[in-house]
């Protein structure tokens, strides 16, 4: 122990890393809590990671994310390997709080110690994630496991910062949930690398493919650039999982050969240092001081003294 009540980190790491779902667990909550144990808790980690692949699953609400996720995961355990997933919730924002009910559908698993599933609340935070779910992930990755699946809250358009975090994003669609221009509108058709139209048994799935392959057949890619399958599912059943696994191993392969892989993972680590950053800025800025400062300078813009650019400058100066 560290101090009364905080664990020790170094073994939480270790009887993560041997698969302990409880270490697994405490970590996580020291990362959603921004706990001050988290610069020591990443630092443990970052030797550990960087090895699991990692599936975004997305797509309005409605369309089979969980039920999706629940027969991936199935699949992924056939096919012999660990499985983390991060099902990310929408928080109310009148009270705060989270249904997390992502894992009712994923029950199958509950007791499979292959498979570790965690309900995370977005707790308002915009772009489809939590804002912890990227050390989350991480956790997860150091803890052995082979994929790291993670669902969010359900894709608008807006919510697609999903693309940001996963080596292969999944989007998923439903027949009479819009047609191709909606898609476009989301901003799916830029971010997807699978296509699923789940509850293909529905009238109207054929023309939905047809629709989004038409969509994506007219994107302009460079030679040798990766082309996004469209594929047909029923994940209540698991009729196509077996091939949309298939699809998923055969991007991750993609990814290797090409080299993608490698320049995803840094833009993602870029966008998290960045993220860290502005952070601490913030909360130097929040401080009694800089808070003062700040207030002045707002001052300042408001009665027309100076604009705001320069303001900016003067309070990063300080």
């Amino acid at each position: 122990m560290t101090r009364r009540g905080a664990p020790a980190v170094p073994d939480l790491v270790g009887r993560a890393r041997e698969g302990d779902a409880a270490a697994v667990a405490r970590l996580i909550t020291l990362v959603e809590d921004a706990s001050p144990l988290l610069r020591e808790v990443m630092a443990a980690l970052a030797p550990h990671a960087g090895t699991a692949h990692v599936v975004g699953i997305t797509g309005a609400p409605g369309v089979g994310k969980s039920t999706s996720t629940n027969a991936l995961v199935a699949a992924l355990r056939r096919a012999g390997r660990r499985v983390g997933v991060l099902a990310v919730d929408p928080s109310s924002p009148f009270s705060g709080g989270a249904l997390l009910g992502d894992r009712v559908r994923m029950g199958d698993h509950a007791l499979d110690p292959g498979v570790y599933i965690r309900s995370m609340s977005a707790r308002g935070h915009l772009g489809g994630l939590a804002w912890s779910t990227p050390q989350a992930v991480r956790v997860l990755d150091a803890a052995g496991c082979d994929v790291v699946v993670v669902e969010t809250v359900g894709v608008g358009q807006s919510e697609v910062e999903v693309a940001g975090l996963a080596d292969t994003v999944l989007v998923l669609l439903a027949p009479g949930m819009g047609d191709g221009i909606q898609a476009a509108k989301a901003g799916i058709l830029e971010i997807g690398d699978v296509y699923a139209v789940n509850k293909a048994d529905r009238d109207g799935a054929d023309r939905t493919r047809r629709e989004l392959r038409s969509m994506l057949s007219v994107a302009e890619r460079p030679d040798g650039a990766w082309r996004a399958p469209v594929l047909q599912t029923v994940a209540s059943t698991g009729l196509g999982i077996d091939e949309l696994l298939a699809e998923v191993d055969r991007h991750a392969a993609w990814l290797a050969e090409s080299g993608e892989l490698g320049r995803r993972r840094t833009r993602r680590a870029r966008r998290e240092v960045e993220a860290i950053a502005l952070g601490a800025l913030r909360e130097r800025w929040g401080s009694a001081g800089a808070g003062a400062d700040l207030d002045a300078l707002a001052g300042r813009v408001a009665a027309g003294e100076v604009d705001p650019y320069a303001a900016a400058d003067v309070l990063l100066e300080g």
